[in-house]
């Protein structure tokens, strides 16, 4: 398959649009995040809280709270769908502006490791889907966590590359790339 940098670049503003539209339903959803008078959040599902927490708020959840997380997590798909194919064609437009090969092979192989992290965000996904309909939480809360911090690293380490990159003049005026 051959794409240009105007294709990528197309594939990118497409993914951001999704992925702003996704994130602005969630982010209205997430003012009902609640337990008694206490606010609970994504992030903190993801990252900071430890697992007697994650079980004490999916336990404590009324059904209107469940709904509209369940709804969240939902939206959440279109939004990583986004995410993460734009996160893949801002590493490929990045190939554009760089003449090392290696910096080359690099954004490539960043740009094909979103799918893992994709992989990883629908996994973490399902994983709080299920502890929401049941909040019995086993062993499987260490490889979450492991899940979360790989889609997080991988997904970071493709935007802070690639990133600058686009600031620079294009390399060499290729204008195809083929993979």
């Amino acid at each position: 398959m051959v794409f240009s940098y105007k294709g990528w670049r197309s594939v990118f503003l497409f993914c951001f649009g999704l992925s702003l539209g996704a994130a602005f339903c969630m982010k209205w959803m997430e003012t009902d995040f609640r337990i008694n008078d206490s606010v609970f959040s994504i992030i903190g599902l993801e990252i900071s809280y430890d697992k007697a927490r994650v079980i004490e708020i999916f336990s404590q959840l009324d059904e209107k709270v469940k709904t509209i997380l369940s709804y969240h997590l939902y939206f959440d798909f279109a939004f990583m769908t986004g995410v993460y194919t734009g996160i893949a064609s801002l590493c490929m437009m990045a190939r554009y502006r760089v003449s090392n090969r290696f910096v080359r092979q690099l954004l490539l192989v960043l740009a094909i490791l979103q799918g893992l992290a994709f992989g990883c965000d629908v996994r973490e996904n399902l994983y709080l889907l299920s502890w929401l309909s049941e909040p019995v939480i086993g062993d499987e809360f260490g490889l979450y966590h492991t899940i979360v911090l790989l889609k997080w690293t991988l997904a970071l380490a493709g935007v802070f590359l690639s990133v600058p990159l686009q600031f620079r003049k294009k390399a060499g005026g290729n204008e195809k790339t083929v993979f």
